[in-house]
């Protein structure tokens, strides 16, 4: 693992577009896995951007190579297809931080907890969505709990991924 290198999935997103920014602004290098960077390259010039699918795990894995951090900010477009390919897609990043060594930072939401669970929330708060997203968000986090417990894999998880980054499209606050 070398210095401060980073590899953000999803940079395109509202959350991995500024946290890419943020850490190149603290003198971070910055990796983009993209499926057609050229068309991207231009959000994030300073980033080198390398082909490669979330989806396919030896992509992730070799992006990663010599990372000290992974953003996993990557979210199929439009939601589509979300089911099937959130959890192959945390594989493929669980994979490149157990190679790596790198620690995952997971953008996190509120899916996770059901209607009447605030007004505030803890990391104590239990958690029981009441929705598929939410569901599928908490199985993500469990997978993220058992590799951190029985692989050593580093991972925080920071909630506030639908309501981060100035270009955010997905949240409704924008």
């Amino acid at each position: 693992m070398t210095g401060k290198t980073a590899l953000i999935l999803g940079a395109t997103g509202g959350s991995g577009l500024a946290v890419a920014r943020a850490l190149l602004a603290g003198g971070w290098k910055i990796r983009a896995l993209h499926r057609h960077p050229e068309d991207v390259r231009s959000l994030l010039p300073q980033a080198v951007w390398i082909q490669g699918d979330a989806m396919v795990k030896e992509a992730v894995v070799a992006a990663a190579e010599g990372a000290s951090l992974i953003f996993h900010g990557v979210n199929p477009p439009r939601y589509k297809n979300w089911p099937k390919l959130v959890l192959p897609m945390l594989e493929s990043t669980l994979a490149a931080a157990r190679a790596s060594g790198a620690r995952i930072i997971l953008p996190g939401t509120i899916y996770n907890y059901g209607v009447g669970d605030g007004p505030l929330l803890s990391e104590t708060t239990p958690q029981r969505p009441t929705t598929r997203k939410g569901t599928i968000r908490v199985e993500l986090e469990e997978r993220l709990r058992k590799a951190s417990e029985r692989d050593g894999v580093k991972v925080l998880i920071v909630r506030a991924g639908d309501f981060f980054g100035e270009e955010t499209k997905s949240s409704w606050f924008s």
